[in-house]
């Protein structure tokens, strides 16, 4: 049997460390007090607002007419449990960052103050070029000395170098931002798809460490992708080379009977499995050709994936497993009441049905299952119905 599979878990996250699952319930909370700071410039007002603990994109500012608004949104955490359903990007679980996040917020003010300090220094070279200018145009008419015009070109160009140079302190400030930013994801595990959580190895506020070496430790959080199911299976290495992606397969599920799923062939592996005591064989993925047939799955199922390499309709076929060594089979005789061996041409076969191109004729009874001991040729044998047992 082959287990069904679907997508790998998040395996090996976050060994070693302080974990503490959470969810976002996406339900508001109320926002602390905001400290603002306004600032009166020539051309503009400049509003410094501190909100700790809020994100960048959960800010949000509206200007209508002379009034500015700024409001922000903090979501509440929940506890994630087993079962639940997650979407793509939801935060499962976060390590202890508090420094990262003190971190953050002073990267964020010191890109803040960079920002207005290369704003200041920019103005005063404004007003230096422009105090050069003026002096230049006096020099011309005599009024100030050559030692006056060079003093103040000396000084615009100071003034435009300091400014360049903040401008670049700025960038390097913001560029602080995106390595705190980081550093701070580094501790967030987000849903990677939207799935269900099979299982959580962890408890809050758990310290979870690694497992000696060689054994695996267990992931912290087991996601399941439910939205594509597939059936992963070892074929002999003698039959792979006539399986092609695209040909048309069958699944059976043992929960679901003689039930038969049509499937197609997905991916078929690159390199041969040589696994001690067992044959060497190629992995290959089948994908269910229904999607309304995953909705009835699990995972984990054991499965059997059976590729149709060839098909031929109207023939004569027999069960498999009446089939002994060397195409035998053992014909019931009704006029003798005995067991007659009967070599056949077998055609197409697979683990259920084969086809029979010479020796039989249809409505012959064969015995099964065969090599069943006490049943060798001219044995006696009767119908069970028919002798009343």
């Amino acid at each position: 049997m082959n287990p069904l599979t679907r997508k790998d878990p998040l395996d090996d996250f976050f060994r070693g460390f302080f974990v503490r699952p959470v969810e976002y319930g996406g339900m508001p909370v109320e926002a602390p007090d905001i400290k603002v700071d306004v600032k009166e410039q020539d051309k503009a007002y400049v509003v410094h607002a501190e909100m700790p603990g809020i994100k960048k994109e959960d800010i949000h500012v509206t200007i209508d007419g002379s009034t500015v608004s700024i409001s922000a949104e903090r979501k509440q955490e929940k506890e994630v449990k087993e079962g639940e359903r997650v979407s793509e990007g939801d935060l499962l679980l976060e390590l202890w960052n508090l420094d990262l996040v003190a971190e953050m917020g002073l990267a964020e003010s010191q890109a803040s103050a960079s920002e207005a300090s290369a704003k200041a220094a920019c103005l005063r070279a404004e007003e230096a070029q422009r105090e050069a200018d003026r002096k230049s145009r006096l020099h011309k008419s005599g009024a100030v000395s050559e030692e006056t015009i060079d003093q103040a070109q000396t000084q615009a160009q100071t003034s435009s170098a300091d400014c360049d140079a903040a401008r670049a302190q700025a960038k390097v400030s913001d560029a602080r931002i995106g390595v705190a930013k980081a550093n701070l994801e580094r501790t967030r595990l987000h849903a990677p798809f939207t799935g269900v959580i099979a299982k959580i190895n962890g408890e809050l506020e758990e310290y979870v460490t690694p497992s000696p070496p060689g054994i695996a430790t267990l992931p912290v959080v087991d996601l399941v992708d439910d939205a594509c199911f597939y059936v992963v299976a070892p074929i002999d290495e003698v039959d792979a080379m006539g399986i092609k992606v695209g040909m048309a397969a069958r699944i059976s599920l043992d929960a679901f009977g003689d039930r038969r799923f049509d499937a197609e062939v997905r991916r078929i592996a690159c390199y041969v499995l040589d696994v001690e005591k067992q044959a060497r064989t190629v992995e290959v993925e089948a994908i269910f050709v229904n999607g309304d047939d995953s909705l009835e799955l699990l995972a984990g199922y054991s499965a059997d994936l059976e590729i149709v390499l060839e098909m031929r309709e109207g023939v004569l076929r027999m069960p498999t497993e009446a089939v002994q060594e060397g195409n035998k089979v053992l014909v019931f005789d009704r006029a003798e009441g005995v067991l007659k061996e009967r070599k056949i041409e077998a055609g197409l076969s697979n683990w259920k049905y084969t086809q029979v191109a010479a020796g039989l004729t249809e409505g012959e009874e064969v015995v099964l299952p065969a090599g069943k001991q006490g049943l060798v040729d001219s044995a006696p044998a009767r119908i069970a119905e028919e002798s009343g047992k």
